[in-house]
């Protein structure tokens, strides 16, 4: 289950197996046979590690649940725009401002649809 949670995480951050291994300090056939189940007991220091690059808490990974999407890990996509806002300069506060903005653009473009 560890594995698997890893695998799902690690593609929706857009991460190769060699980029996180690398990332963790781990070797990338360490890595895979973790990701395969082949390794089921990791140490609680690697698990740390991978945890650490794939930016969740530990417990995420060690779930035996393996509905990782109830954890709503974001993808790539996310994490860059995230990025990006935080490199222009806009605070975490000030988001709530843009928030007014953005649902005025999406009630005027349900609008304008309705009119096509």
């Amino acid at each position: 289950m560890i594995g698997k949670n890893i695998y799902e995480i690690r593609k929706k951050k857009g991460l190769t197996l060699s980029e996180l291994a690398e990332k963790a300090g781990i070797s990338k056939s360490y890595l895979s046979n973790i990701e395969r189940n082949l390794n089921q007991n990791p140490s609680i220091q690697v698990m740390k590690k991978i945890s650490l690059v794939l930016n969740v808490d530990l417990e995420i990974l060690l779930k035996s649940e393996t509905n990782v999407e109830n954890h709503q890990v974001p993808d790539k996509e996310w994490i860059d725009l995230v990025h990006e806002l935080k490199e222009s300069g806009i605070e975490k506060e000030q988001l709530q401002e843009y928030k007014t903005l953005i649902e005025f653009i999406k009630w005027q473009n349900q609008n304008m649809g309705a009119k096509k």
